[in-house]
């Protein structure tokens, strides 16, 4: 029944969130503690740990749910529930889109999900930011916690490194390195 559970709960989420994986995370995280899969800190530290392999967001923490909640078997289901409705969408746009992008409704429909899809990567932000800089939430003196100070400088840190270009994996081992000694430092 499980397997059954993955696999359409991550084709519901495959086939109606647009704008890639992290316009997907706010529904993989209402659909993984809807069915206690997943905690919030389980969620972000995942979305972490995604973003430092190779694949796709999206795709890695549907196998890391299915994995969790049903084994290989489960990973299989909740990967191929999220994969399969873009492969079908993109077979029948790449046949379609060079004929019909210039139409009206089409352009009406893309003007459309781009600020939809800014609004979901938005809330993803948020959520994650707010389980990241404040983990036991917003109370008096949060903000001179060794924590949220030590997250706020490797956030800083990393955000002008990509504004710098620097390449992403350089900035993946940084971060690693920093979290690392920060650790060392906090005694976690």
């Amino acid at each position: 029944m499980i397997l059954i559970e993955l696999f359409f709960t991550f084709l519901k989420i495959g086939s109606f969130t647009f704008g890639g994986g992290y316009a997907m995370i706010t529904m993989i995280q209402y659909e993984a503690e809807r069915h206690n899969w997943l905690t919030q800190a389980e969620l972000v530290d995942f979305v972490a740990l995604s973003e430092s392999t190779p694949g796709p967001l999206a795709v890695n923490m549907a196998t890391f749910v299915g994995i969790r909640t049903g084994g290989i078997p489960g990973a299989a289901a909740a990967t191929l529930g999220i994969v399969l409705p873009s492969f079908l969408i993109i077979l029948i746009i790449a046949k379609c889109f060079t004929r019909f992008k210039d139409h009206k409704t089409v352009r009406g429909i893309m003007s459309g999900l781009k600020p939809a899809v800014a609004g979901m990567i938005g809330t993803a932000f948020l959520s994650v930011g707010r389980t990241v800089f404040f983990p036991s939430g917003l109370k008096s003196g949060c903000f001179s916690d060794a924590s949220f100070l030590i997250c706020l400088g490797i956030f800083a840190v990393t955000a002008v490194m990509a504004f710098k270009k620097v390449h992403p994996i350089r900035i993946i081992l940084l971060s690693a390195v920093l979290g690392i000694g920060a650790g060392f430092g906090l005694g976690l």
